[in-house]
């Protein structure tokens, strides 16, 4: 039978474990699979199709990224955009333009905000009430974890002083018990967010669309969303349903994991499974559950055995561990993957006790630990007995931390757990699956850049930087690994995609240089020329001979 369509390339890095001989230059693809792979001599006897040659570029299995929040992401990066300031004056003049240029009677927004912006000072809303002349505002900081809320917008929402959560969240208030306007996590973040006026669905729709066009322009054929916030489904559903006249659908695809959180019971862990099962489109599906032991680094809440240089980070979100256990064996029981947010050193060890725990005999399902930030030797030997996934983010490393510790992550933990920091390569050297990914919005979506920060442990374009611990440098194969084969793992779909190998998912990305060869900083300043997802073209770069 012939093919719908020929793909030829230079070369095509196939990422299935076997070596071509001669390399493949000629993939075909039939009813949304690949139909064949060869040279282009081969491709010469495959019949009538429709035929796209890139010439020398390269063609890999599509890249994903394992790590996303595109729904919450369009309300946390409505306003003024500060990521990458680290001066508190240029913080303060930024959002004194955006409250000029904000119309009267609504709230000046922020997001991205450092907290090594504000150096020694604590972070207070005293810091931001005079730039914004009184009107209510909200600036969230990189992490995604915490806000600054400034007087006036903590009078609307009735903060008063401390308040009682479920879950590890807090109101950081003074020696007084006043609201310094710090907000820490989901709990605290809600008794403001409430209040503030919301998005149209319609405008939420436009966005989102956009949104998802720029991750295929940036070479994305897939996403897994760590959350699933109001409406995300819904969007979904509708944006889906836009696209369908089109006949390209969704421009990738996208793996929902909703969250379950501290003070939830079986009831709704029920609810959740229900959700699972049932809740798909064509190429977007509810796949599998998030969930907390702690929170971040920077704002004091993760979760580490000895406390943070400030006295904190000592507590895990769920108050009673135990409940996360059974919330875990759960979802395990009933073959739901699941995926855990630990950062700290507990966390992770918290985390591994849980799954060690399990009966051998439960249902397979991949299951994964999200960011991993510090963790000795001992939780890396653990690691790698457990089968557990590890899923990173190595611009959280390159963008967040420096080679001289002087940087707030660093020096919340100290030397010893900070050298112990972003231990990729040891993950992969133990044996580990390392599914890769950005943690949009906390850091920048494009993977070219971060598949250069795992090589550089730098931030790509950079030279002048030193390296952040750079024996965790991965290779130029376990960065791509890590967004094709091993985030296909991650997600429980080996089976059908992160390889170009034949009956697998026609789901391409198309390079104008060799990610395998090319010196890192290039890479990070390449051209994605094409993305194909289920055969078809979401992305083609103009000037592209077919």
């Amino acid at each position: 039978m012939n093919p719908d369509l020929i793909i030829l390339a230079g070369t095509v890095h196939t990422l299935d474990g076997e070596p071509g001989n001669p390399a493949p230059q000629a993939v075909a693809v039939r009813n949304g699979r690949i139909h064949a792979i060869g040279t282009r001599q081969d491709a010469q006897s495959w019949g009538p199709a429709e035929v796209v040659d890139f010439g020398d570029a390269v063609l890999t299995p599509g890249l994903v990224d394992c790590h996303v929040h595109p729904v919450m992401g369009l309300d946390m990066t409505r306003g003024c955009d500060l990521s990458g300031i680290t001066d508190l004056a240029a913080v303060r003049a930024l959002l004194r333009a955006e409250a000029e240029a904000t119309p009267a009677g609504e709230w000046v927004r922020g997001w991205g905000l450092d907290p090594n912006a504000f150096g020694s000072l604590p972070v207070h809303r005293e810091l931001i009430d005079d730039v914004v002349s009184g009107r209510p505002a909200l600036i969230r900081l990189f992490d995604a974890h915490s806000a600054l809320a400034n007087t006036a917008a903590l009078e609307i929402a009735g903060i008063t002083g401390p308040r009682h959560f479920d879950q590890a969240a807090e109101v950081v208030c003074d020696g007084r018990d006043k609201p310094t306007g710090l907000l820490l996590e989901a709990a605290a973040l809600d008794l403001v967010l409430k209040h503030m006026p919301q998005e149209t669905f319609q405008e939420r729709k436009r966005r989102l669309g956009g949104l998802f066009e720029s991750f295929s322009r940036a070479g994305l054929t897939g996403i897994h969303v760590m959350d699933c916030g109001e409406g995300t489904l819904e969007l979904l559903s509708a944006l889906e349903e836009d696209l369908a006249g089109t006949g390209r659908g969704l421009p990738l695809r996208v793996r929902v994991s909703p969250w379950c959180m501290p003070g939830s019971d079986e009831a709704e862990w029920q609810r959740l499974a229900v959700q699972v099962a049932t809740a798909r489109g064509a190429r977007w599906e509810v796949a599998g559950i998030k969930l907390f032991v702690d929170g971040t680094v920077d704002n004091g809440t993760a979760w580490l055995f000895e406390p943070d240089s400030h006295g904190q980070s000592v507590a895990p979100f769920w108050p009673r561990p135990e409940e996360y256990n059974r919330a875990i064996r759960f979802f395990a029981g009933q073959g739901i993957p699941t995926a855990t947010h630990a950062i700290g050193d507990a966390g992770v060890a918290a985390v591994l006790a849980a799954f060690e725990d399990l009966p051998a005999d439960l249902p397979p399902a991949p299951h994964r630990i999200e960011h991993i930030e510090t963790v000795p030797d001992e939780l890396i030997e653990r690691f790698a007995r457990s089968g557990l996934i590890a899923s990173m983010q190595p611009s959280h490393c390159t963008h967040y931390s420096r080679a001289d510790q002087t940087d707030n992550w660093s020096t919340r933990l100290g030397k010893e757990r900070a050298d112990h920091g972003w231990r990729s390569a040891d993950l992969r050297s133990a044996g580990v699956t390392l599914a890769l990914g950005s943690d949009w919005p906390v850091a920048p979506f494009e993977p070219l850049p971060i598949l250069a920060d795992a090589q550089l442990r730098r931030r790509s374009g950079r030279p002048e930087e030193q390296p952040i611990s750079p024996a965790q440098a991965l290779t130029a194969r376990q960065a791509l690994e890590g967004y094709t084969s091993h985030a296909a793992r991650a997600a429980g779909e080996w089976a059908a995609a992160g390889s170009i190998t034949v009956g697998k998912r026609a789901d391409f990305t198309v390079f104008d240089l060799d990610p395998l060869s090319a010196a890192p900083d290039d890479l990070a300043a390449g051209r994605v020329l094409a993305t194909v997802v289920e055969g078809r073209f979401q992305h083609l770069a103009i000037g592209v001979a077919g």
